[in-house]
Order: structure tokens, then sequence, then C-alpha cells
């Protein structure tokens, strides 16, 4: 357990309840998040992705982020596949999203402007959406139908 002092109140907290707190204060401030990462696979390139998981670290995203390393993103994890809509209220950067299914193939890509709340969304259901710099898919050729691979996706069907 973790203790939090706040005006004068004493606050008894798990990890989860602290990195909730954290998010919330991240976002209240205008700060980009700094999440847990993991590595990606697309193709012969490694992606690392930050991990959002949870909903108040879905709806911050890359908020507030002014650059972004061009082989990192933000992968954005689900319970169940569902249609997801995304838009860059905040974000400072432009991201090509992708949408993808539990075996890691890309169902759909779009390009997103910063700053804008134009809704992009998976042309099927989907349980991860990965975010990149803006063209960072195209240029290396990949596009609906790429498999990614990495620990979240699950194996191909033999």
């Amino acid at each position: 357990m973790i203790y939090v002092k706040t005006a004068g109140r004493t606050l008894r907290m798990g990890l989860a309840g602290v990195v909730l707190l954290l998010s919330a204060i991240a976002w209240a401030q205008g700060q980009p998040q700094n999440l847990p990462t993991i590595t990606l696979q697309a193709g012969m390139h490694n992606i690392r992705a930050q991990v959002a998981s949870t909903p108040d670290q879905h709806q911050i995203g890359l908020m507030f982020r002014k650059d972004m390393p061009s082989h990192e993103g933000m992968l954005f994890v689900f319970d169940r596949a569902t249609p997801q809509c995304f838009w860059m209220r905040n974000t400072l950067l432009p991201l090509t999203i992708a949408f993808v299914r539990d075996d890691g193939v890309i169902t759909n890509l779009d390009d997103m402007q910063p700053m804008t709340e134009d809704s992009h969304c998976s042309s099927e259901p989907v349980r991860y959406v990965l975010e990149m710099n803006a063209g960072w898919f195209a240029k290396r050729g990949f596009k609906a139908g790429t498999r990614l691979s990495g620990a979240p996706f699950k194996p191909a069907p033999k």
C-alpha cells in the first residue's frame, strides 16, 4: 500500500491507484504520459511502444507530446475487440494510426492531423491500435494486411 497526503487528508491506495492518479495529474498539467513499453516487430523493424491499457491512459494517449523518435509509438490495448475511433484533441504531432486484430494483422491505416477532432475509425472490431509518427508505415511499405508481431498478438494459425 502507498499512502498519499493531500490537503490534510491521507489516502491509502495500491500501485494501480497511484498510476491512475499520476496519469490524471499529468493530463491536468498538460504533460505527456510516460507508460511502460514493449517491443513490437513490423517486418525487420522494431517498434518501442508505450502501452496504454486503461480508459484514462487511452483518453490521454499521445497528447501534449512535442516530438517522438521515429521508432517509437503508442499501443492502445482494449479488453475485447470492438469498433474503435480516435481523434487528435491536444495532440501536437501528426500521426498514422493502425487498427490491429488479435493476430497482429493491420485492418486499416489512417493519417491524422494534429489538434483536430475528426474521427478515425477501425474498419472492423479490433483490440489493438498502434499510433506512430505520420508516414511511418507508408515509408516502409506497410499497409492493411501487414502482420505485426510481439507479445500481445496471437500467433498466426497453422
